[in-house]
């Protein structure tokens, strides 16, 4: 059995991915695929991951979790999505940088199943704006608590994606860039339910429609259904095309409201964002889907 860990990150995905499998889930079950929405297991993995301590469960623990969460008989690949995975937004930061906790999260969730093959998929974004995002939901004391003393510009990806790597010890590890969601979003569902690329995909617009105004969406219906198989590469150009003639208004900007933030610091850590996504798409073991 394949368990496939959507980890988020925070302010990532708003449940969409679970949205977009749903409504896929005919074709998934007919693959043995079944995805697990949050309510059941919400609370029970949090009992059983205090229970182990950072320890294997043992095959009682595991078969009761697995009883417990699932629906159909003998699943062969089974997909959980939460950000709470990785905790509250109070763990996005921590003394010794970005998400320091997030190699224990991993190792521990794999460690529930340890008879199963684990898989890991998470998407990042550039920290300005995750900071921005996730500041109004940090109830620990505001901005300056929720920094834990590191300069913002000390955020960097590239140092939770190595703790990362060495926890997942050699399981799969699926990453991508938040920002390239609307012109990679089919290849992330297909990825993580494993459906072929034959097999027609519903939901795969979704992010492209919350972006387009009305006359951008009818123009994508219209490129998208006049032909009746479009590689890839062709997909995105003409959805690249269509967003930069017809993003709804204000949605393509996203405004970074923190204290004391000056527009070159923004640009710094953007800097830094780019940089570290290069040096993550050469980590061994990471699969990067780019856009």
């Amino acid at each position: 059995m394949q368990m496939v860990f959507h980890i988020g990150v925070h302010a990532t995905d708003d449940g969409r991915l679970l949205k977009t499998l749903l409504k896929n889930n005919d074709l998934l079950l007919r693959q043995e695929t079944e995805t697990v929405p949050p309510r059941r297991h919400s609370g029970l993995f949090e009992q059983a991951l205090m229970a182990l301590q950072g320890g294997l469960a043992t095959n009682e623990m595991e078969e009761v979790i697995l009883d417990a969460i699932l629906k159909t008989d003998d699943p062969q690949r089974v997909i959980l999505s939460s950000p709470s995975f990785l905790g509250g937004v109070g763990r996005v930061v921590g003394k010794e940088g970005l998400y320091p906790q997030i190699g224990n999260s991993v190792a521990s969730l794999a460690n529930l199943f340890p008879k199963a093959e684990a898989e890991f998929f998470m998407a990042i974004r550039n920290p300005a704006t995750l900071l921005s995002d996730i500041l109004p939901q940090f109830k620990g004391g505001g901005y300056k608590a929720m920094l834990q003393g590191r300069h913002p510009l000390d955020l960097r990806w590239r140092e939770a994606a190595q703790r990362l790597v060495r926890a997942a010890q050699g399981r799969r590890l699926v990453i991508w860039c938040h920002e390239d969601v609307p012109l990679i979003w089919p290849e992330v569902i297909r990825l993580i339910g494993q459906i072929a690329p034959e097999s027609p995909l519903e939901g795969g617009m979704l992010y492209m429609r919350e972006l387009l105004d009305d006359a951008g969406s009818a123009k994508l219906a219209e490129a998208i259904s006049a032909r009746d198989q479009m590689s890839i590469s062709d997909r995105r150009k003409t959805c690249a095309e269509i967003l930069g003639k017809h993003a709804a208004e204000d949605v393509m900007e996203q405004p970074v409201e923190l204290p004391d933030w000056t527009q070159e610091m923004v640009d710094e850590m953007t800097d830094n964002y780019h940089r570290d996504i290069a040096e993550i798409v050469a980590l061994p073991g990471v699969e990067f889907i780019l856009p």
